[in-house]
């Protein structure tokens, strides 16, 4: 994360709030990029891959 995201994000924040309510939105954002990195490297499964495991582990 970016230091200029983190000082947006604390702008975004009502002008009263917990650092709980900080880290949770933080932790979001962070996994959120996460996500978008490992699309990016191409680390993620089809539709049907991922149905294929839900199966396997519904069953």
């Amino acid at each position: 994360m970016k230091k200029s995201q983190l000082l947006e994000t604390i702008q975004d924040m009502p002008e009263e709030f917990s650092v709980d309510e900080l880290m949770e939105k933080l932790l979001i954002l962070q996994k959120i990029e996460e996500g978008q990195q490992q699309i990016l490297d191409g680390k993620f499964f089809s539709e049907e891959e991922a149905k294929l495991k839900l199966e396997k582990w519904l069953k």
